[in-house]
């Protein structure tokens, strides 16, 4: 599969783009990610708070588990706030 704009897929780019910038969608993704331990587990959790599951961007784009799991890990919260805590 080729890359786009350094992304696995174009789908992948564009879901990455709207969990980034959109407040919603990134406290979203701030709150699994912080809530569990697997990007698989949070990226349900994700789901499960925006009710995206089978949904598109506003431009088209499909919110698939594969595409915003690889969003989440793209995000630069990655670790749960705890890990965070702990090295203040």
């Amino acid at each position: 599969m080729a890359e786009y704009m350094g992304h696995e897929s174009k789908n992948a780019w564009n879901v990455a783009l709207w969990i980034g910038n959109d407040e919603f969608l990134y406290r979203a993704a701030v709150e699994a990610l912080h809530s569990t331990h697997t990007v698989r587990h949070a990226t349900n959790v994700w789901f499960g708070l925006t009710g995206l599951q089978d949904d598109k961007t506003p431009d088209g784009f499909k919110f698939t588990a594969r595409s915003v799991g690889l969003a989440l890990m793209g995000l630069e919260i990655t670790q749960p706030k705890r890990e965070y805590d702990r090295r203040r």
